[in-house]
């Protein structure tokens, strides 16, 4: 149980403690549902499952550039939201 302490605070100076408590936790329960940037990479396989492709229609279309890839170390990665934005230019333009 936790200890309470009563001090006498005027009805002004208690709204205006309980208002600014309330603001502060608003702007910092705001600023968390706030969907951050996803800058996370895919392998070849996470990539082609999502675009329902195989790996050498995957291969060609970073071949052709019509969707960047990245050398990391000896790996072949793709950007998550690049991968996303090419899925969704898919759909309306039926094809990459």
């Amino acid at each position: 149980m936790t200890n309470l302490l009563m001090s006498s605070y005027s009805l002004q100076e208690l709204t205006t403690v309980i208002s600014e408590t309330v603001k502060i936790e608003f702007e910092r329960q705001n600023s968390l549902s706030t969907p951050q940037p996803d800058n996370a990479y895919l392998t070849r396989k996470e990539t082609a499952r999502i675009l329902g492709v195989s790996l050498p229609t995957l291969n060609d279309w970073s071949k052709k550039g019509l969707l960047p890839s990245y050398r990391i170390s000896s790996r072949i990665r793709y950007k998550k939201e690049e991968v996303l934005n090419s899925l969704n230019k898919r759909n309306f333009k039926g094809g990459v």
